[in-house]
């Protein structure tokens, strides 16, 4: 009862339903003309016959939309994968001109040094709180000596402290183990500049009296034979006088960015060497 008490108006329609296709079929088999009786047989199946038309089009509809979706998900699948080919490729070509930059950049730098050169990549870096060092991809192979000066635009990144047939350790100028003789490109004083981080450093044994500026360029003297004369190595950054020192505390930032290093020259000798 409870079904029936429920679904009644659905069993009423249903039963409607049925009866009008039986008196359709019964009027289409014994009724030749164009009787009152099957008219309003076609007057009471008509709803139906629309409520049907419109069911299976709605169905029809659904399924044109729902095949057209999957041809469009599958169309952006595949302009996705090509503009992500794209990118890949444009980063290709991308890093490409960057290299070429930098090539290009070091062989400036090359031309305006009078020394034979080997040209080195950069494939390990050691950048501790005690140790400032890089690994190149030549050794003693290629002529490469312990001591031998490294140079990267725009100026001096260090000295080869350990050299083996295919590789070759540096000894970076940041590097609190690290001294260079350097002058002051202005006044000609000269001094010791030591490492004292990422790119950063001191300018040691400048007496109070000297005149240093912030922003005084600090390039290498020469002396000692390790370094040749006139490579950049600074900018004066900070100058204090300390009432109880002797010398100036002045802080250098370096030319050479060490975190983006990447190629380097290795100084291997003088070009009018041995003529």
């Amino acid at each position: 009862m409870f079904f029936f008490r429920n679904y009644k108006s659905l069993i009423l329609v249903t039963l409607i339903f049925i009866f009008a296709l039986i008196m359709l079929s019964y009027s289409i088999k014994y009724d030749k003309g164009e009787g009152i009786f099957r008219k309003i047989v076609l007057e009471a199946v008509a709803p139906f016959q629309s409520f049907s038309h419109f069911i299976v089009k709605s169905v029809d509809d659904s399924w044109e939309r729902y095949v057209t979706l999957v041809g469009l998900v599958e169309k952006n699948k595949q302009l996705t994968k090509t503009i992500h080919e794209l990118k890949a490729e444009l980063l290709i070509y991308k890093e490409g001109y960057l290299e070429a930059k930098r090539l290009s950049t070091l062989l400036a730098l090359r031309e305006s040094l009078d020394y034979a050169f080997v040209a080195a990549r950069v494939i390990a870096k050691k950048q501790t709180a005690l140790s400032k060092t890089i690994v190149i991809d030549k050794g003693s192979f290629d002529g490469l000596k312990t001591g031998m000066p490294v140079v990267a635009p725009p100026g001096l990144v260090g000295r080869l402290i350990n050299v083996s047939w295919n590789v070759s350790k540096v000894l970076l100028i940041t590097d609190e183990n690290s001294n260079v003789d350097a002058i002051l490109h202005r006044t000609r004083v000269q001094g010791i500049f030591s490492g004292a981080g990422l790119h950063e450093g001191k300018l040691k044994y400048i007496t109070k009296n000297q005149d240093v500026i912030r922003g005084d360029t600090i390039i290498s003297s020469g002396m000692g034979g390790v370094f040749p004369k006139g490579l950049l190595i600074g900018q004066v950054k900070n100058v204090e006088k300390q009432n109880k020192e002797l010398f100036l505390k002045i802080d250098v930032t370096t030319f050479v960015d060490f975190s983006k290093l990447e190629e380097v020259l290795v100084l291997v000798s003088e070009e009018n060497e041995g003529k």
